[in-house]
């Protein structure tokens, strides 16, 4: 048997050693006497069998490819076929055009795709932007009402969100909770398309230390005001985390409020200067 290129192995009776200077010496395995061949034959016999030799060694790579597609995609096709089959969060849309809904109450922050980023010492939180959404808007802390429930931001500034100064600061670790209207009686208001935001978007928080916290959706939940997750919203994290809450649901005429809360998970993934 020779090997693909034509030529005897070493250990084979028709092999010879190759000289130390000048063209390895072949001969015939078989011992009876053959018509000689010059040089240009020689070579054109080689080249051929060569080039046969290479068309079966693709042929067989299509063949494994073909069967096998997944494994020799290019890197980055692999990489966004993984990353879209995460798409779906633990809590929020069912898919796309899909309506919010409400988790199970023992299930967990729905988690983004980036690792957590350290958290930061307290700095109040001065702006809040979503670029997805168009939003760029001042924040106020707010404190809670006479019932004990976390105050909204004044009606009269539509694009005013609320920050709960009885917890923790954009950045720090544990829940920063924020709230905004979705609409006043005239007009939309600043979280009016909250219910848009998607696993893996981005939102920025501008700090009062000059640093913007960067946090990545984990996921979004529509949830009724009569069961609303107060453990999954409010709990104790270890990293930095962010809620973002508005009104949605049914509008319910007769109470003037909305039925449902639309909650909005995100967790603090990288940082930067607010000047770089």
């Amino acid at each position: 048997m020779t090997t693909p290129s034509g030529h005897f192995p070493p250990g084979h009776p028709g092999y010879q050693q190759q000289p130390v200077y000048g063209q390895p010496v072949y001969q015939s395995y078989v011992q009876e006497e053959r018509p000689r061949l010059n040089g240009t034959r020689i070579v054109r016999a080689v080249l051929i069998l060569a080039a046969l030799a290479g068309m079966l060694t693709v042929g067989a790579g299509l063949m494994f490819w073909l069967g096998s597609p997944e494994e020799y995609a290019a890197p980055e096709r692999t990489t966004l076929r993984a990353q879209t089959g995460a798409l779906a969060p633990s809590v929020g849309p069912g898919g796309p055009g899909q309506p919010l809904t409400q988790a199970d109450p023992t299930a967990p922050p729905p988690a983004p795709p980036l690792p957590a980023a350290e958290p930061l010492l307290p700095s109040s939180p001065k702006r809040l932007i979503i670029a997805k959404l168009g939003i760029n808007a001042p924040i106020k802390s707010v404190g809670v009402d006479k019932k004990g429930a976390i105050e909204t931001p004044p009606i009269g500034n539509p694009n005013l969100v609320g920050w709960y100064r009885g917890g923790p600061t954009a950045g720090e670790a544990g829940p920063a909770i924020m709230l905004g209207h979705k609409d006043t009686q005239t007009r939309s208001a600043v979280f009016s398309r909250l219910h848009e935001l998607r696993y893996g978007d981005t939102i920025e928080v501008i700090r009062g230390d000059g640093t913007i916290a960067i946090f990545t959706v984990g996921g979004v939940e529509q949830a009724n005001k009569e069961t609303f997750p107060t453990n999954r919203v409010y709990g104790n994290a270890d990293d930095a985390e962010l809620r973002l809450i508005t009104c949605g649901g049914t509008y319910n005429r007769s109470t003037g409020h909305y039925v449902d809360n639309v909650i909005v998970y995100a967790r603090m993934t990288s940082t930067r200067l607010a000047n770089s």
